[in-house]
């Protein structure tokens, strides 16, 4: 059986360092790339997606989107290009670059990264996605509100980056 292609490794400074296959990757120790899109639409609300149950981290949460790690030979634009192609069917739309953080100084997380986010703006149905059942249960339009509310009453709803997206999207 062949491995999955390897994902960028970088340093504390995001500077490629050298790639790894995912689960020779040591945690709390090498740090990788993940691209993330945060869409909403006229309206002004929020598409959340739900994680597959058979995902390893985080399974059957709710996060951003569309996130993916960075492969080796793809830059952070070309896999958030391919992630929502992929993930939700999202295609001839430009992504704007939006803010970038890293989980280094996270609190108990296990798995470093820099992420780059970047933004778009798309009115569509749910139904209308093309979501790929091994990335993707459900996606869901909330408004900001209802996604505080949520958070507020179960934090284990969302993946444990919420906190972060309240911080850079909701100016919460």
């Amino acid at each position: 059986m062949s491995k999955k292609p390897k994902i960028v490794i970088v340093d504390k400074n995001d500077n490629v360092i050298g790639c790894k296959y995912r689960e020779d990757l040591t945690p709390k120790k090498d740090i990788y790339r993940v691209s993330a899109l945060w869409v909403t639409n006229s309206k002004g609300e929020v598409l959340c997606a739900q994680r597959s149950f058979d995902k390893e981290h985080n399974p059957g949460k709710w996060g951003p989107a569309v996130s993916g790690t960075v492969e080796e030979g793809e830059t952070r634009e070309e896999n958030i290009y391919k992630e929502a192609e992929e993930e939700l069917g999202i295609k001839d739309i430009k992504f704007e670059t939006g803010p970038k953080y890293s989980t280094l100084e996270r609190p108990n997380t296990k798995h470093f990264r820099f992420t780059q986010w970047f933004l778009a703006k798309i009115d569509r149905k749910t139904e209308d996605f093309k979501l790929q059942k091994e990335e993707v249960e459900q996606v869901r339009w909330l408004t900001e509100e209802e996604i505080l509310k949520i958070y507020k009453k179960d934090s284990e709803f969302f993946s444990l980056g919420i906190t972060t997206w309240i911080k850079l999207f909701m100016n919460k």
